[in-house]
Formats: C-alpha cells, structure tokens, sequence
C-alpha cells in the first residue's frame, strides 16, 4: 500500500512543478519507497525466486526451485552487451548469505556462493542424442569447404557405427507392421484368458459357498491332489446304528464274567458285600433262632463258622458269600449270640 502515496491526488498549496517535479519529489521519497533504500550503492531490492533446486552451505538445507527471496541486485560485468547481473539473499533457515548472478552465454544462473546446486541437469552429448548445430559451425559449413568435407567424412563414421543399431530397429518395427492383426490376435488372447479366469472364479465361489469360508482359494496342484486321493473320510454313526452296536455287544458279553477292575473297584465291592451282610443278620434276627443264624467264633484260628439249621441253608451261594464276607471283617452286630453261646 506504499506505492500509493505517490500517486494520490492531493496536492499541497506549496507544490511547484518546475521545483518539485513530482510528488515524490516533493515528499523527498523514491517511487519504489524501501525498495530502493541502497539505490546509491547501484543495489536494488527485487523479490528472486530460486531458478533450481540447491543446497544452503550454512545449514546444509534443501531449498527447492520456485522459493523466493528479497534479494539485492546490482550489476557487475556484461556479456558482450548483456548485462550481468548479481543477486543476493539471505537463507531462510541459517544466516548464511547466498549470492547468484546470470550467466547470457549459457543462459543459466552460476551460484557465486553459499550454496551447492542440485545436478540435474541433462547433457545431450552424454545420453548420445543429436547435437544441435551452434551458429558458427553453421556458418563455417556454409563459407568453408574443406571445414565441410571434414565435417561429412565424420557423419559418415558415425552412421557406420549406429547403422547396426538402426537396421535392428527397423527390424523390429517390421513386426508391428500390420496393426489390425497384431490388435486382433491380441484381443483374441485376452478373450481365452477372460473366459478361463471366469470358469476359476465361478469354481472358487462355489467351493467357498458350499464350505462357508470368505478366503481367497490359491490354485490347484498336482500335489495338492495325490495328497487328497491318500485322505479317508469316514460320516458319523447314527443314532439306529450306535443302538444296534451296543445291542450287539450287551448279547455277545458272558452273564458270569467280571467287569475289569477298576480304581476303587475292591473297596466298593466290600462295603457291598457289608451291606449284603448286615441285611442278612436283621432278617434273622426278625426270624428267631429256628431259622439260619451265622456265629463267629473268635477263639478258631482258621475262623470256622457253624451254621444252625438245614444243610440245604448252608449250601446257597448267598450264605457262602456272608459266610466269606464275615470271614475277612468282624461282625460286631452279633456279640450277643458269640457271649451265649
């Protein structure tokens, strides 16, 4: 908003034209106002935008192309009658200073100081492309004919060593010839790949959807198989068969064979058998003495019993087995008939 005051329109009851020229004049000010603030030092302040990416020497920083800087410029030499011109700035991240000037003969910038530049730049002699032909060979040709002759006899070499290069080139043009059939067979292929991509895919949703599983399928192999064809699968027994097989094992099992011993299996018993015992000591209580009456007596070493009553008592299994039973544990229930006796 600087650049305005020069150019209001007021002007002051003590403006002379002849003495002050302009208002800038009679303010005692420069039309470009801080800007021009070292103009007697032949440096003037412009706004530098950074030709190419480059390194600052103070920080070590990159600073790309495009960044802009209030830099002082001021000339210091011509090229011919290009002036050249110097450009100073200050880095942004450091207080280190950088200068540039232009460079007419390349038509470049040159970093004077302060920084490194970013090669990228692209040589064409390097890459082996084709020179552009610079003015004065231009003229030379055109005025000089044995600089001419010279300069055909070095075409000539450097078409016999790319002539190789080019007659494979053209070679392999030769093939792309012929562009509606290339495009065709082409075309053609990609449809045989489209289809047999679509018969995988169709196969691979239908494996998924009938296993239930949301997962990419990976293709098949031939081990893959040979390692299934090895695999047996066997369904589950149904409810009719598990009964039918332990119909079968209950008839095929012996009524007078032992169950396998089992842990705990010897003191279970005995106290069944105890039990067995004791019912058998109250039904002959209840019954009297007439009837079956098992004594222990704790004098015999060989714990004989003697059995009151019929023989034909004496032999049941089941006595046999109270009788063994009172035999191995005493019978306490009974003191009173052993005291009798």
């Amino acid at each position: 908003m600087g650049e305005r005051k020069g150019t209001n329109k007021y002007y002051p009851p003590d403006f002379n034209p002849a003495k002050h020229g302009s208002l800038n004049g009679y303010h005692k000010t420069h039309a470009l106002r801080e800007r021009a603030r070292k103009l007697s030092q032949g440096i003037l302040i412009i706004r530098f935008e950074m030709p190419y990416n480059i390194w600052c020497d103070g920080c070590k920083n990159h600073i790309g192309m495009g960044v802009r800087y209030n830099a002082e410029k001021k000339k210091v030499g011509n090229y011919f009658s290009t002036p050249i011109y110097r450009f100073r700035m200050k880095c942004h991240l450091c207080i280190n200073y950088i200068e540039m000037q232009t460079d007419p003969a390349a038509c470049d910038y040159v970093i004077v100081s302060g920084a490194n530049r970013k090669e990228e730049r692209w040589d064409m002699a390097e890459n082996e492309q084709i020179l552009t032909t610079e003015r004065e060979e231009k003229e030379k040709l055109e005025t000089d004919a044995m600089f001419k002759l010279d300069h055909g006899g070095k075409d000539k070499e450097k078409l016999a060593k790319a002539l190789p290069s080019l007659v494979e080139l053209q070679d392999y043009q030769a093939g792309w010839k012929d562009d509606f059939q290339l495009n065709s067979a082409l075309r053609r292929k990609f449809r045989t790949e489209k289809k047999v991509m679509t018969e995988k895919e169709a196969k691979d949703d239908a494996v998924r959807a009938r296993t239930n599983l949301s997962i990419p399928l990976l293709p098949e192999r031939d081990e893959d198989k040979r390692l299934a064809a090895l695999l047996s699968y066997q369904t589950p027994d149904s409810y009719d068969d598990k009964q039918r097989s332990k119909r079968r094992e209950i008839f095929s099992r012996s009524w007078f064979s032992s169950p396998p011993p089992t842990p705990g299996g010897t003191a279970r018993g005995l106290l069944h058998k105890l039990s067995l015992q004791g019912k058998d000591a109250a039904v002959a209580k209840a019954l009297g003495p007439a009837h079956n009456q098992l004594i222990r007596r704790k004098s015999d070493p060989g714990r004989r019993q003697e059995v009151n009553g019929s023989s034909e008592a004496a032999t049941r299994p089941q006595d046999c087995e109270t009788t063994l039973a009172s035999s191995l544990v005493p019978n306490y229930s009974d003191s009173d008939s052993d005291h009798g006796h």
